[in-house]
């Protein structure tokens, strides 16, 4: 995509929607003489052809006068589409041969696969979009619950490029302040005072408020790790159920029932979760299950956050203890039917014990109860230090922390080079350099191994 024969315009198609039985699936094409590619397979060729942009024409998909399937084409003419080329999306009937045949038929007649991210990064080179924009679009894709949905949708929408813009206008408000300078020296005036610095310490605010919503972004990204964990028959089977709000996992009063590790991405308060469902932790004889309860052990260490359940009937025993000591990652203690004994706890002595307790729920998984406790308790040790509030735009990558951090230097030091009474030159050089950085974020100045790079993690027919 980004090496030197790539042709930019050159007609491209793919499937847009999963290979699976559903109601529709979507075709898409775009580039040069795409509308007349399409054309050429469609019962309608005059329709289509004279068809103007952002419309519907109905038809039949062809094949040596053999009907396809019955379809919408939705036509959309340069520039005003999403890659800012000529642009069709065939909406056919979602049988995986249906779409197949067409995208084949396709295929056949002068388009090219579509690579990986191709679409937007289209989009991207001719000015629909800035890269924050378009890496927003995988965003979306990717996210797993409404609030990191929110939070990539504000990016789509533009309020990290507006943000970045506005830091950039600061910056350049004082180069240009600087240049009057350089052109209208007067001997008596130190560098330090030869320009109001008050738009660069602005600038320094926002960016450090950028550079640290990295933290609280990157969470409602990527997710956190819950594994619940805890002895056969404590509830863990029926807390997962009760989360998901289906049976997903196999409860019963038989001990040993979970064997395997099951898993599922759920939402905890708008925060997403990958939360797995482990087999008990007990001495067994049974191969099978002996392997499952070192699966349990295996996942806890690569936990977040460890949910350990007790059945507040029988109390804490020795083996939650012996688990509970030895467990190096955040624990929340989850008291499970405590309707059957509300004054289940720990003994003070046992809570100096467990080192990395970080809280204690009641909740009956059963009925439901207890479990926007169990949630909140999650959430705050999963954003313990981390900000998750939104007061401006959020960074949405780890490229673009990098790149605003390094702007963020070079603005702290024109400050220093002013203080220090270097050359205005010097101090000019650097404020150039935290543009260019900036630069980056958006776009304007991005290598094209990093282009690469970011497209190619996005699926295919995006």
């Amino acid at each position: 995509m980004n090496s030197p024969k790539y042709a930019p315009e050159e007609p491209i198609c793919a499937i847009a929607t999963a290979l699976a039985p559903a109601a529709l699936g979507v075709v898409r094409c775009t580039g040069k003489n795409c509308i007349d590619l399409v054309s050429k397979v469609f019962s309608r060729p005059k329709a289509l052809l004279q068809a103007q942009g952002n419309s519907l024409v109905y038809g039949w998909i062809t094949s040596e006068n053999q009907k396809i399937d019955e379809v919408m084409v939705s036509v959309y003419r340069c520039p005003k589409s999403f890659t800012g080329e000529d642009m069709i999306e065939i909406s056919c009937h979602g049988g995986p041969s249906v779409v197949t045949a067409i995208h084949s038929l396709l295929l056949n007649s002068g388009f090219r696969q579509a690579e990986r991210g191709e679409f937007t990064f289209r989009a991207y080179i001719n000015g629909k979009a800035d890269l924050t924009k378009a890496e927003a679009v995988k965003e979306i894709i990717d996210s797993h619950t409404g609030e990191s949905r929110s939070r990539a949708a504000g990016r789509l929408a533009g309020n990290l490029f507006e943000e970045i813009n506005s830091i950039k206008k600061l910056i350049i408000d004082t180069l240009a302040t600087i240049e009057v300078e350089i052109e209208y020296p007067e001997d008596e005036e130190t560098i330090a005072d030869s320009f109001d610095k008050t738009d660069l310490e602005k600038a320094i605010s926002r960016l450090e408020q950028l550079a640290l919503s990295w933290k609280g972004e990157k969470l409602y990204q990527d997710g956190a790790r819950v594994v619940l964990c805890g002895r056969t028959n404590a509830g863990k089977s029926s807390l997962f159920n009760g989360i998901l709000k289906e049976e997903r996992a196999i409860v019963s009063d038989i001990e040993g029932t979970t064997r395997d590790w099951i898993e599922s991405w759920v939402d905890f308060d708008g925060l997403p979760v990958r939360l797995f469902d482990t087999a008990g932790l007990r001495e067994t004889e049974d191969v099978i299950e002996a392997q499952g309860v070192e699966l349990t052990r295996s996942l806890t260490k690569d936990a977040d956050v460890v949910l350990y359940l007790v059945d507040s009937s029988s109390g804490i025993v020795d083996d939650d203890m012996e688990f509970l000591r030895e467990c190096n990652e955040p624990i929340v203690l989850v008291w499970n039917k405590f309707d059957l004994n509300e004054t289940a706890s720990l003994s003070d002595t046992q809570l100096q014990e467990v080192k990395n307790l970080t809280g204690q729920v009641r909740l009956s998984a059963k009925k439901g109860k207890g479990f926007s406790e169990l949630y909140a308790a999650v959430k705050n040790v999963l954003t313990q230090g981390i900000s998750t509030e939104r007061p401006q735009a959020g960074l949405g990558s780890a490229r673009q922390k990098a790149a605003v951090e390094e702007a963020l230097e070079c603005v702290k030091h024109s400050l220093i080079a002013a203080e220090d009474n270097y050359t205005l030159d010097a101090v000019v050089q650097d404020l150039e350099d935290a543009l260019s950085c900036l630069g980056e974020v958006t776009g304007e100045v991005t290598a094209d191994d990093v282009l690469g790079s970011i497209f190619s993690n996005f699926c295919v027919g995006k």
